[in-house]
């Protein structure tokens, strides 16, 4: 089967909105223990305002510290050309622009209007250069909580304008878990058809239990790229109530048990998600790090032994 990358979010989209900071030590070892475990990319941080997102206030102490393994894309979210250029002194591989396709997702996520946005990422995608790959990820792409549908040809247009300043890939994000299957199933397909040449990567929540099913839904479609969070964690302020993002240990267990390869090594990964409730202090909405793998078997209770002789006995 096709090689599919995964992208781990959990340190940045899932410990933003964590309500208590989480050590820079731990976030180091995190990043160095999950650069161990097969990950095509680590979003690592974001280097925006202290003030607007406290807990990555250390996201130039982190992208200073981790060890960069071989084969692995260290990537961060950059709102601003400031952002940018501290992102680029931090030496990250890969710069992630965030706007949104909802005009009032928007407004209350960033503050401004669409076209502002698109113009100030425009400003970004022309300082940086070459001096980094970029990453535009377009959020509320399958629907606004605020607004409801969002048009597929208004996400087309915007990453269509976005294909042409140049930028290597693209990120369409469920961001508050309202896609369905057939939805993303049309929404690959146009993608594929119009931007065949860009790393296209797909971004689940699974705020209504379609994660993984959405997850299935895109590979069957031909995407090779995704993001998923370590544990599950994340979520998104303008959805009450809204679980996280699809779970990284989860997806690839799916993908792994139905024969597609990862390139993530899945036992160890899950000994660094079974970490993960101790680091946040609170329990995660993963499974498999709880069930473990279905290949994992358990011992029978210890009287099936006597009822198969009972039973062998009775049969002869």
């Amino acid at each position: 089967m096709t090689r599919l990358y995964f992208n781990e979010v959990a340190l940045r989209d899932g410990f933003q909105i964590e309500p208590n900071f989480i050590a820079t030590d731990t976030k180091v070892a995190l990043v160095d223990a999950l650069s161990d475990c097969g990950y095509a990319k680590i979003e690592v941080t974001s280097f925006t305002s202290p003030k607007a997102i406290p807990m990555l206030r250390d996201a130039d102490e982190v992208m200073g510290r981790i060890r960069r393994a071989p084969g692995v894309e260290y990537t961060v979210l950059v709102p601003n050309l400031r952002g940018a250029e501290r992102a680029l002194e931090a030496r990250a591989d890969e710069l992630n622009l965030v706007m949104s396709t909802s005009e009032t997702h928007n407004l209350a996520n960033l503050r401004m209007p669409m076209a502002h946005s698109f113009a100030a990422l425009t400003e970004v995608v022309r300082r940086v250069g070459n001096q980094a790959a970029i990453n535009v990820s377009l959020s509320c792409a399958f629907g606004c909580p605020m607004e409801g549908d969002v048009p597929p040809a208004s996400v087309l247009n915007w990453a269509a304008r976005f294909a042409d300043l140049g930028v290597r890939g693209l990120t369409i994000c469920d961001t508050t878990g309202m896609a369905h299957p057939a939805q993303v199933s049309r929404m690959v397909d146009a993608l594929q058809q119009r931007f065949a040449k860009l790393q296209l990567t797909l971004h689940f929540h699974n705020t209504r239990g379609m994660g993984l099913a959405n997850v299935l839904a895109a590979v069957q479609g031909g995407i090779t790229r995704l993001d998923g969070s370590l544990g599950g964690l994340g979520g998104c302020p303008y959805a009450p109530g809204a679980s996280g993002n699809i779970c990284s240990e989860d997806a690839i267990h799916m993908l792994d048990a139905m024969g597609h390869d990862t390139g993530v090594n899945l036992d160890q990964l899950l000994d660094v998600a079974r970490q993960l409730p101790n680091i946040v202090g609170h329990d995660v909405p993963g499974q498999v790090a709880k069930a473990g793998r279905t290949r994992v078997l358990h011992p029978a209770p210890v009287d099936v032994a006597g009822l198969r002789e009972r039973f062998a006995g009775a049969a002869g």
